[in-house]
């Protein structure tokens, strides 16, 4: 084993040591935990810049996304988000006639 070995044994890098970290906290606390601390930061953030902090950083970032993805190789064969944004409209149409056929 050479000094540079040597010197590495029993170290880890700081991504492995977050990645064990995160397993380890994953395992003994559950989905309910991540949700209650995404509700919270959520609230925080909400509480220290508004709620129209969320409609800028969505359109920002569902723009930037579109951008990253159209025409790429990742993109072909995938729905593009113009007609995901159809089929979802398409759906809350159908949903609708459906909730007031139910009221009649």
């Amino acid at each position: 084993m050479s000094m540079r070995e040597e010197s590495k044994k029993g170290k880890m890098t700081v991504a492995e040591a977050g990645r064990k970290g995160g397993e380890k906290t994953a395992s003994t606390h559950g989905k309910e935990f991540y949700e209650e601390i995404g509700r919270k930061g959520g609230e925080k953030v909400s509480q220290e810049r508004g709620p129209e902090f969320y409609s800028v950083i969505g359109s920002k970032g569902g723009f930037e996304r579109a951008k990253q993805h159209e025409g790429s190789s990742e993109a072909l064969g995938k729905t593009s988000l113009e007609e995901a944004g159809h089929r979802g409209g398409q759906r809350v149409r159908k949903l609708i006639q459906a909730s007031k056929k139910n009221e009649d």
